[in-house]
């Protein structure tokens, strides 16, 4: 029987966030983007060391810093199907604003946001479709 190399459920590739408080980001993430808890996991002492949430179709894996590894921020670019909504939500749970809503080059409409535990987050609806030429030419203005 062929195994397949990636768990059923999870990507290629799977952002694992390293923080400081793993059940906060947790709560961040349920109240900003419907995040569904997956598994949580205590360490030792207690604490949660490490977790998974899914985050529409994807995984996101979380574990508290330690020693050998310390806290990494990251920026994590996450489409939802409305980026207003979503922006006042993350603001609601904690969140410092980075960037407000707004429409850009590309086709998406998209806002930034801190969380609170320090990685960086891009809200974003794609409002249009583009092909390669089309975002080429809107590059190419939006340079000017």
């Amino acid at each position: 029987m062929t195994v397949n190399p990636a768990p059923e459920g999870y990507h290629t590739v799977t952002p694992y966030l390293v923080v400081e408080d793993v059940d906060g980001l947790i709560d961040f993430l349920q109240a900003t983007f419907d995040a569904t808890e997956k598994e949580r996991i205590p360490s030792q002492d207690g604490v949660t060391g490490h977790a998974e949430v899914v985050i529409g179709d994807s995984a996101v894996m979380m574990g508290r810093a330690q020693d050998e590894i310390p806290v990494l921020p990251c920026m994590l670019y996450i489409y939802v199907p409305d980026t207003d909504a979503t922006y006042a939500r993350a603001l609601a749970a904690g969140a410092v604003s980075q960037q407000e809503p707004t429409d850009t080059f590309w086709g998406d409409r998209n806002a930034s946001v801190k969380d609170p535990a320090g990685n960086l987050w891009t809200i974003a609806t794609q409002r249009e479709s583009l092909t390669s030429e089309e975002l080429a030419e809107r590059a190419k203005e939006h340079m000017r």
